[in-house]
């Protein structure tokens, strides 16, 4: 079965990056690649109550350019590598990024979402940049691998995936479904980590970390535990230390981390993101 992958793209370096990384992290794997624009004119919104009609000169001519833009980025991939592994497949939308998105997840069952962003932001109330934080926050339905503008992937580096919790909520294997995906992929072994709060854990946390023990035995991993330190520098630190290539977080209500989406991200996690982040969510059965 062939991944589905979307990549949306505004023809900016940090969303070419984002598609650089995707072609080396599936590198080795069949693999659809939907290749997404969404445009718009500067005149008009979605929420306009008169929209643009295609035929219309300004609509034709946004839409030219959007879709030029698109098969030049693909030239541009098929020059650079010519994976048999791989399709492309270009989609020119005239929505809102947030809402080009959902339709397409809806639409071609998509998998996984990677796109770029900018390590840092000029706003003290964003840290991806603000189509990326109401991405990840809004598209429920699948993954997000979100690539910060100097994440590199280097084939050469040995691997690891750092999987912050605080086992106070239970995940379910399938939440946990591309972590165990791409840790496969390369080989890259997943450090658990937790902050820990009080003296020791609770009954409800051990059974939870044994459901990950459980979980994650298709691939390699430890425990790790920091103590006496906020949750903020624990995972900056952590990461910086160990050279990590990415932090993988679950999304639920009532987590510790789940302020991902949010400024209070900086206070909790400390730090603009330096290495690429895979945001999953809660699933509901």
């Amino acid at each position: 079965m062939k991944n589905r992958i979307l990549i949306p793209t505004d023809f900016s370096e940090n969303s070419w990056n984002a598609l650089d990384y995707a072609l080396n992290l599936f590198k080795e794997d069949k693999c659809i690649f939907y290749l997404l624009n969404a445009f718009q004119l500067y005149h008009f919104t979605t929420d306009s109550i008169i929209l643009p009609e295609p035929g219309e000169p300004e609509y034709e001519k946004a839409r030219e350019e959007s879709e030029i833009g698109l098969e030049k980025l693909i030239d541009g991939v098929i020059m650079k590598s010519d994976n048999p592994n791989h399709h492309f497949e270009m989609i020119s939308s005239y929505n809102s990024v947030l809402d080009a998105i959902k339709e397409t997840v809806y639409k071609k069952d998509i998998s996984l979402i990677i796109m770029g962003t900018k390590g840092e932001t000029n706003s003290a109330n964003t840290i991806f940049g603000s189509n990326a934080e109401n991405i990840m926050e809004k598209i429920q339905h699948s993954p997000i691998l979100v690539v910060p503008e100097d994440a590199v992937f280097l084939k050469e580096k040995k691997k690891e995936i750092v999987f912050a919790t605080d086992f106070k909520t239970y995940y379910s294997y399938r939440e946990l479904q591309s972590l165990i995906s791409i840790a496969k992929r390369i080989e890259a072994p997943v450090r658990i980590l937790h902050i820990l709060e009080n003296e020791k854990l609770t009954p409800e946390q051990e059974e939870n970390k044994d459901s990950l023990r459980e979980y994650l035995k298709e691939v390699l991993y430890t425990f790790h535990t920091l103590t006496h330190i906020k949750v903020g520098a624990g995972v900056h630190s952590f990461i910086e230390s160990r050279g990590s290539e990415m932090l993988a977080l679950i999304h639920k209500k009532h987590n510790i981390l789940n302020s991902i989406f949010s400024k209070s991200l900086v206070d909790k996690v400390g730090y603009k993101p330096k290495v690429p982040i895979l945001a999953m969510h809660e699933l509901n059965d």
